[in-house]
This record gives C-alpha cells, sequence and structure tokens, in this order.
C-alpha cells in the first residue's frame, strides 16, 4: 500500500498524538483518553504498527552525559550515478551518524553526526568517511548551540 492511500480516521490520529507524546502511554490510558476498549486501541495500534505509520518506539536520550556533545552537519558530494544509494548505505552504517539525507542541490548528500569532539569528528572523517571511495568532497558545518531539535510530527486535528 502506498503512503498516498492510507487513509487515517480521528482515532488513528488521536492514538498517534497521544503516542508521540508519550510513547510509553498504556492502552489503557489511550482507551480511557478516547473513549474506547483497550482491546480496541489494541487491535488499532497492531495495524498502525503493520502499515508502518508507527515506525519504532524510543526514548530520547540526553547526548552530553553519553560525551556526545558535538553535533555537525556534513555536506558531501560523491560521484555516483543519479539513483545510486551505495554511498548514502555506507554512511548509514557509520554509528556516529544519525541521519543520512539524499539531496537535491550542489551536493549529494547531507549527515548529521554526533561526536565527543572535534578531535573524534576529525578522526571519524578521516578514517570512515575517508575511506568510502565515492565521496568527491566535505563541508563540515559545526553546531554551536541547539535551539530546538525533535522528531515529533505534525499530526493534523481530528477529521
Amino acid at each position: 500500500m502506498k503512503d498516498t492511500e492510507l487513509v487515517l480516521d480521528r482515532i488513528d490520529l488521536g492514538i498517534l498524538r497521544l503516542m508521540q507524546n508519550n510513547a510509553r502511554i498504556s492502552n489503557a490510558d489511550i482507551a480511557r483518553e478516547l473513549n474506547m476498549a483497550p482491546s480496541a486501541v489494541l487491535e488499532r495500534v497492531k495495524k498502525l504498527e503493520q502499515k508502518n505509520v508507527i515506525m519504532q518506539y524510543t526514548a530520547r536520550l540526553n547526548p552530553s552525559p553519553l560525551h556526545q556533545k558535538l553535533l555537525a552537519f556534513v555536506f558531501m558530494k560523491a560521484a555516483e550515478g543519479l539513483g545510486s544509494t551505495a554511498t548514502g548505505k555506507k554512511l548509514a552504517k557509520i554509528p556516529e551518524v544519525q541521519e543520512v539525507h539524499h539531496i537535491a542541490g550542489e551536493d549529494c548528500y547531507l549527515v548529521k553526526i554526533r561526536t565527543a569532539d572535534s578531535a573524534s569528528l576529525m578522526e571519524l572523517m578521516r578514517n570512515q568517511l575517508g575511506k568510502i571511495p565515492n565521496i568527491l568532497s566535505t563541508r563540515t558545518t559545526i553546531v554551536l548551540e541547539t535551539v530546538k531539535e525533535q522528531q515529533q510530527l505534525i499530526i493534523p486535528e481530528n477529521k
């Protein structure tokens, strides 16, 4: 089923809104909020998981106590054919790489990387990025301060 064919009703949207705000919310609490039976909520959640609307349950961690204080965005040019994803797949395998975006424009990829400090970023660039054969050039932007960072999506109001 294509994304454009997927129709979410007001109950689905309500479940998604509650779960996005608190992924640990119980089915009973969702049921109470939406005036539903817990079994009906469980069935809806399972369907949303099967349809890949709910993709994963995660905890949001503070990078500082984990010694990952440096955040960088790296723009990369790659020498690969149009539509090729080989470089992107290699980038995605690097643990410090949090996001890989194939982008339009002068560069081919925008990569979000989190490391301990600038020395560890330099080591990663030399020892891991430097060994990916198709990367022609990189431009790195170091983040000085993060004002907003989130993964939450805007969920439309109930239909």
